[in-house]
């Protein structure tokens, strides 16, 4: 793959509150790269984005923007229903591609992005599964690569969000939350999810009329694990996301938050993350950077589309548990030799 230039040109797609942070993360943190288009559906917030860039221009259309001759990569954080097209039109013109999550919103269309991709000969894509480039959970799968704790029989998720954003539906707890979890396990363990049971207590009485809230999802892995997530996006309190793995010889865990506690007139205590941009602000900056690096040197790293179709295809399985109940199989194909 062709090596780019020193300073990357990067086309931001969507500019909602994800893709607003790249470009200011991109314009204040990161090196080696500028933003030089934005796109979005919105005319007069593209505008207003790209007005605080020196040199950035402001699109409604993703094709334009790629087509633009100071363009060398995409961003792309429009909703995941337009993810589809933005990719096939980046292949187009073979850029490389930083894709937030989802890949795309369903196993059919992420499988059609996958046989794209594959046409090309190469990967152009980087799914942004920023907890795979959170300091902790680096820590932890450094760990368990050691052997030292011995093969790993259970993993142990907590996500707890304040409350979820008007709209949000019981599958979007699975969709929009839980697929980190399904992302996680994959990469912690090096197993494929084969099956999904959730369940789910009587709703808390802070989640929205309609709204099954919290859920207790439980995988099965082919490596014979068995990982289990408390999703609870009304907690009320604070931004957690914990994670707990048990091995044959020991247990390690992330997510304790303990960086600063503090003691004062008879209590202690430290600072719950209130949202994911703060939880996760040096996960995103550093994965950002590895793209940014990655792709000036020609190449592709971190998930891949293989990865964003795993997961497409558990969120699948994991919805039908919830609305039919029991324990649902995992469908996926036989994976691509490009992502082996």
């Amino acid at each position: 793959m062709t090596q780019r230039p020193h300073t990357l040109g990067v086309a931001v797609i969507g500019t909602g509150k994800m893709g607003a942070d790249h470009v200011r993360r991109i314009q204040e943190v990161t090196s080696g790269a500028r933003v030089t288009a934005v796109v979005d559906v919105d005319a007069e917030r593209a505008k207003s984005v790209a007005a605080r860039v020196d040199g950035c221009t402001a699109h409604t259309d993703p094709a334009a923007a790629m087509a633009a001759a100071d363009v060398d990569a995409v961003i792309i954080a429009s909703p995941g229903p337009a993810h589809e097209a933005a990719l096939l039109t980046a292949f187009e013109h073979d850029l490389p591609v930083l894709c937030e999550k989802p890949l795309t919103p369903d196993a059919a269309s992420a499988l059609r992005v996958l046989e794209a991709e594959r046409k090309l000969g190469h990967r152009r894509v980087q799914v942004g599964f920023m907890r795979r480039y959170d300091a902790e959970y680096m820590k932890l799968k450094s760990l368990l690569e050691t052997g030292q704790l011995g093969r790993p029989l259970m993993l142990h998720n907590r996500h707890r969000n304040v409350a979820s954003p008007p709209g949000w539906t019981s599958e979007m707890l699975i969709n929009d939350s839980v697929t980190h979890e399904m992302d996680v396990t994959r990469w912690l363990l090096g197993h494929e999810i084969t099956a999904v049971t959730v369940l789910a207590p009587t709703p808390s009485g802070n989640a929205p009329d309609g709204i099954r809230d919290p859920q207790f999802v439980v995988f099965e892995t082919d490596g014979g694990a068995i990982v289990d997530v408390e999703i609870f996006v009304n907690c009320g309190f604070g931004y957690q996301v914990q994670a707990e793995v048990v091995c044959e010889r020991g247990t390690a865990r992330v997510g304790d938050g303990h960086a600063l506690v503090t003691n004062a007139a008879g209590r202690w205590g430290g600072i719950i993350a209130q949202d994911y941009i703060e939880r996760f602000a040096d996960a995103y900056d550093r994965e950002v950077q590895a793209w940014v690096d990655a792709t000036r040197r020609g190449e592709v790293t971190g998930p891949s589309a293989w990865d964003g179709y795993a997961v497409a295809a558990v969120c699948e399985a994991a919805v039908r548990a919830l609305e039919e109940g029991g324990r649902v199989p995992v469908d996926l194909v036989e994976r691509p030799a490009l992502y082996v």
